[in-house]
């Protein structure tokens, strides 16, 4: 069961440290097994694909590649409720995101000097989805709406076939609806090195984003440098701070509702409240039997879950820069005033009213986050994840004139005579 600390003290280093060390729970033997897998899809491309196919999925579908209409032909399989949800969430996502668009830019000054930045869309980006009963539709719209709208030529998506070689409907459904544009039945280890190198038929693309298991997460990081990829990403979190207004039911439920991910996920509480700790912990014993994941749930929030009792509002927000946790709830009578004070964390949700699924599914902001403390450095998933930026300069010579002698003098301090050397010969 989740633990109770009535103050906290040195319980909050002792507790990230503990945090930290789930990362390493990853096994050698997936590192050495992935990097075979990598190796042998590089130097057999579609051959190995299929070979892995067949033997991680159990089946081979019948075509690789699923064309557009044939997406189309799916949604008849899909609930007509989930399929109008689905389209509010990709709006909401879209005008989201399409705030954060950049322009390319140019200046001129009085000299004729011009100088500036052209902003492009990267031509080609894989998207991994889980399949199965690890099927997220959500994250296609994250992954792929940013893409599209930061002017990414082309969008391919791989997934796994079920195990009668066919997709996940859902996902199909959620494909057409954020603009994929081309669709292959593969998953693991073999998808993520299929679209790194390309293959006879998966093309070769310029980055890799999209959740997976830790298979799919160790071949983007070894592939890292051959592609880019959205980021490393570890168990799932949350941290709720809470003040003595907080509701208890609340609270509960969205601290298990991290806690469903994975046995690894962390799900940490911290209230100046000991009434509102305490009925939270009776919360959780009343909600959880009635939670289809609950052994899940009871697993991780006994290794990786936590209600601490702190000594002001101050203690938790100072608690939580350290951490820097994946998605932070800030639930207290005035929760717009700690806006200021939160300098890490990947997503924060304010009030009572805005439970992290918000942002899983629905508001527009992405839920693609750092997790494992990178909020620290690293920012959600965004249109800047999706395009390249290059700088471009024009002198006049009148202007490199004026310039020249600074350069030389420059260059020749790094004992670099040649780039001098170009300078001296347009005197």
């Amino acid at each position: 069961m989740i633990q109770l600390v009535k103050k906290g003290g040195s319980f909050g280093r002792d507790f990230i440290r503990q945090l930290k060390l789930r990362n390493e729970e990853s096994n050698r033997q997936v590192e050495t097994a992935v990097s075979e897998i990598i190796e042998n899809v590089r130097l057999g491309g579609d051959t190995a694909v299929r070979d892995y196919t067949l033997k991680f999925d159990g089946a081979l579908p019948d075509q690789t590649e699923i064309s557009s209409g044939e997406m189309k032909g799916f949604l008849s399989q899909c609930e007509p409720d989930f399929l109008s949800a689905l389209s509010r969430a990709a709006e909401n996502i879209k005008d989201f995101h399409s705030r954060q668009k950049q322009q390319s830019w140019f200046n001129t000054d009085e000299d004729g000097v011009m100088m500036g930045q052209r902003i492009r869309g990267l031509s080609k980006v894989g998207i991994y989805v889980p399949g199965g009963t690890a099927a997220y539709p959500s994250s296609v719209l994250m992954n792929a709406i940013p893409a599209k709208i930061a002017g990414v030529q082309e969008i391919i998506m791989v997934t796994p076939p079920g195990k009668d070689g066919k997709p996940n409907p859902d996902i199909m459904a959620a494909a057409l609806t954020a603009g994929v544009d081309r669709v292959f039945l593969v998953g693991g280890a073999q998808a993520v090195a299929a679209l790194a190198f390309g293959t006879e038929t998966i093309p070769k693309v310029d980055k890799i984003v999209g959740p997976g298991n830790i298979y799919v997460a160790t071949a983007k990081k070894q592939l890292y440098g051959t592609v880019d990829i959205d980021m490393i990403a570890g168990p799932s979190e949350i941290l709720i701070i809470a003040d003595e207004t907080a509701k208890p039911e609340f609270l509960a439920a969205d601290l298990m509702s991290q806690a469903e991910h994975d046995v690894l996920a962390s799900a940490i509480l911290l209230t100046t409240s000991e009434e509102i700790a305490e009925q939270t912990v009776a919360q959780i014993d009343r909600q959880m039997p009635g939670l289809s994941r609950k052994e899940i749930i009871a697993r991780s929030l006994d290794r990786f879950g936590a209600i601490v009792v702190c000594e002001s509002m101050e203690e938790a927000v100072a608690f939580s820069n350290e951490l820097a946790p994946e998605h932070l709830e800030v639930c207290a009578a005035n929760p717009m005033e700690y806006i200021g004070k939160i300098d890490n964390a990947g997503s924060v949700f304010l009030g009572n009213y805005s439970p992290e699924p918000l942002g899983d599914y629905f508001a527009g902001p992405n839920h693609v986050l750092p997790t494992s403390g990178t909020a620290r450095f690293f920012s959600p998933l965004s249109v800047d994840s999706f395009i390249k930026k290059s700088s471009f300069i024009y002198y006049t010579e009148s202007a490199l004139k004026s310039a020249q002698k600074d350069i030389i003098q420059l260059a020749e301090t790094e004992g670099l005579t040649a780039h001098a050397n170009s300078i001296k010969v347009r005197r």
